[in-house]
Order: structure tokens, then sequence, then C-alpha cells
């Protein structure tokens, strides 16, 4: 067996391939719990999309109201992501997790109860669970899998794109069944249930042989295996980042993309139907931008970890979203279809984002630290893009200056991506 695949299991079980079958076999299990958390963390935002007229208008609410709605996620991911290291190491990365998928559970139901307030609300709750998992997940990928960060990475970028095109996809066909759009966002809360007790049983399981969570053994590297389930007070543990050049190049990559993202799930369905789509094929076509990510996901960002620079393929990524938003801005209803797939390979850009914080740090402890604060404060700088988004349309009545307020977004992706993408270390 090649060295690197060997510390590879060693880091996820504990425990080297030569210790029989219970380890590989384990390390399997934690990919798909891995995984499965993954998919819950887009179908709470993406299945409002489709629906968010219908909530505004029976709430009778405004559209400066509904950019608010889509502005809380970026809001809860900086406050929440910048947390969440600090929360991992005090409860463990385990129970962290756990927590982070029982919030998302309580908060799916509450914010279909009430009114307005309620819904702004339970969303604050329910995003504060997806800000948690969004900051702990990748670092579990990073400490159990160091050798393959690049394909484990793609791989839970694929499941997290999935399951945000299924919650725009399924969202509209479901609402009559399930009594309108309360009784269709209510039932995402099933999902992370079930992410929940799979998360709970499975790593009761792996703790219960050899976890790589806790005191567990050292990488190759000398590195803990996992360094935000430990107790470890010292400065790598707890090293600052706001000092780090490179760290805000990552910083303002991700939050740049992520501000075109959430732009793009809360609004596009909108923008889409007003330029004469059905509302189902709007929810169809929002789902298709998020399929198109996967298997970008699962190919580009291996490839890219195995040169030193992944400048090159963020640039070319980030190129398809120019052009996409520049054909919704001049002619949305010439091709929706076109637009919506050059979108989706630009949005692909995330799976890049995400490597590349692993790819910048080298450690556990550095990957935790690089992710909380280019999650944290990215997230902080995206929150403005839904609501400015909205406001600008409320102001125009139109949606060219919205657009033109996009366009510069994705410009400061393609600078701060193809500094942040150089072979450096924070």
């Amino acid at each position: 067996m090649p060295i690197e695949r060997e510390a590879s299991v060693r880091d996820v079980t504990g425990a080297s391939p030569s210790d029989g079958p219970a380890p590989r076999a384990l390390a399997g299990l934690l990919l798909a719990v891995a995984v499965l958390a993954a998919a819950n963390l887009r179908p709470a935002i993406t299945s409002v999309g489709s629906v968010l007229d219908e909530m505004r208008d029976g709430l009778g609410a405004s559209d400066t109201w509904a950019g608010a709605l889509t502005t809380l996620p970026g809001l809860c991911f900086a406050v929440a992501g910048l947390a969440a290291p600090r929360l991992a190491r005090r409860i463990g990365l385990r129970a962290a997790v756990a927590a982070a998928l029982l919030v998302l559970s309580v908060g799916l139901v509450l914010r279909v109860l009430d009114g307005p307030a309620v819904v702004l609300g339970g969303t604050l709750v329910a995003c504060t669970g997806i800000a948690l998992a969004n900051v702990l997940i990748p670092v579990v990928v990073k400490a159990s899998f160091a050798a393959r960060v690049g394909l484990m990475t793609g791989i839970y970028t694929a499941a997290l794109q999935a399951g945000g095109a299924l919650g725009s996809a399924v969202t509209p066909p479901l609402e009559p069944a399930l009594g309108g759009w309360r009784g269709v966002l209510a039932s995402w809360a099933v999902l992370a249930a079930v992410a929940l007790v799979v998360w709970l049983v499975a790593t009761a399981r792996r703790s219960a042989s050899a976890s790589a969570f806790g005191s567990g053994p050292k990488d190759s590297d000398g590195d803990m295996a996992d360094t935000a389930d430990t107790t470890d007070t010292t400065d790598t543990a707890h090293r600052s980042l706001l000092r780090v050049p490179l760290a805000w190049l990552v910083t303002g990559f991700f939050g740049c993309q992520a501000c075109l993202a959430y732009v793009v799930m809360g609004w596009l369905p909108q923008v889409l139907m007003d330029a004469g789509v059905s509302r189902g094929d709007a929810g169809l076509l929002l789902g298709l931008i998020s399929l198109l990510g996967l298997p970008v996901s699962l190919t580009i960002p291996a490839l890219a970890a195995r040169r030193g620079s992944q400048s090159g393929w963020i640039v070319t990524l980030g190129s398809f979203g120019i052009a996409a938003v520049l054909g919704l801005m001049l002619a949305p209803s010439a091709s929706p279809l076109l637009w919506c797939v050059l979108m989706g390979l630009g949005m692909s850009v995330f799976s890049l984002a995400l490597t590349t914080i692993a790819l910048r740090a080298r450690n556990s402890a550095d990957t935790a630290a690089l992710s909380g604060m280019a999650q944290g404060l990215g997230y902080l700088l995206a929150a403005a893009g839904p609501f400015l988004f909205g406001l600008l349309h409320d102001v125009t009545g139109d949606w060219t200056v919205p657009f033109v307020f996009l366009l510069v977004v994705v410009l400061a992706q393609l600078v701060f991506g193809y500094l942040a993408g150089r072979p450096r270390y924070v």
C-alpha cells in the first residue's frame, strides 16, 4: 500500500491498515456521514427561493423583507462561523457537529410556525446550525483524509451541491401535496434529523473502536489527527490569522463567491419568473445550477490539488460566472437555460474555495483557523449581497442595477481567487 494511502486511513481511525478491515470500514463510515451532513447544508436556503414570492405575499411582507430573509444566511454564517473553532475546542468536534444538525432541525420547524418575524427568527436558528457545520466538516475532511484533500473536498462539495439542487428542484412539486409553503419548508427538517441520528450512531461506533477525535494518534506530520476536539492550549491551536495577508486573500475570494451564490439562490427564481419562466421551471433551473457543480466538484479539486497553483482553474470557472451575469442582465429571456448553465459552471468555483482553504494551511489547527476566518468574515461580506440586490430592485424597479452590482462582485472574486490560488501557506 502506498505511504499516502496508509497515512489517510490512519488519520481517520487512529489505526494502521495492517490492523485489519475495521479501520477501512470506519473510514468509509466517517466519509458517509460527513457527506450526509453536507447534503443538509443547502436545502434550507435553496428551498426558499422558489416560493419566496408566495411567502412574501402570504405574510404581507415587502421585497426589503425578502431581501433580509435572503441575507440572514450570510450573517449567520459570519457570526457562527467565527465561533465554530472555539465551540469545537470546548465541547469536541463530534458534539459540535451534532449540535449543529440539531439546531438546524429545530430552526427548520420553527420558521414556519407564525408570521414574518418568526420566519426570520427560525431562519436565523437554522442558518446558525448550517454555519457551524460549514466550518467544522471541512476540518473533519482535512484531519481525516490529509493525503486526499482534493478528492475528499470534491466529494463533500458535490454532496453539498446535490442537497442544494434537491431543495430547489423538489420544493415546487411538493408544495401542493404538503399544504403550501409552510409544509414543504418544514419537511426539510426530516432530512436534517436523519443526518443527526446517523452522525450520532456512526461516531459512537467509531469512538468505541479508535477515535480520530480527541487524544488520538498523530498524523504523518506529527500533528494531532484532530486538533479541534482536544483541549490543546498551545499557540498553534489558537493562532490568529488576522495579520496574515494570504488569509485575507482567501477570505476575500470565499466572500465574493459566497455573495454570488446566495444572491442566485435567493433571487434567481424571481428574476427568471419576471422574464417569463414558470415557477416550476425556475425551480428546476436553480436545481440545474447546483447539479452542474457535481461533476466539477468530483474532478476539478482533485486535479487542482496536484498542482502548486490553483489560480488558472479559479479564473477559468469565474469567467463562466461573468458571462452568466452579463446574459441575465442584458437578455434574461433570450436563453434562460444557457445563462443558468454558465452560472452553474461559474458557481462551481465554490469547490476550489474550500480546496484553497485546505491547501493554504499546513495542519489541521491552521485549517480550522483559516476555515473559521474565511467563512466567518467571508460570509459577513457576502451577507450584504442578497439584501442589496433586493434593495436595488426595490429602488429602481428593474433588475439591471442589481446585476451591475453582482458583476462587480464576480470581478473581485477573480482577482482575489487568482492571488489566493498561488502556492503559499498562511
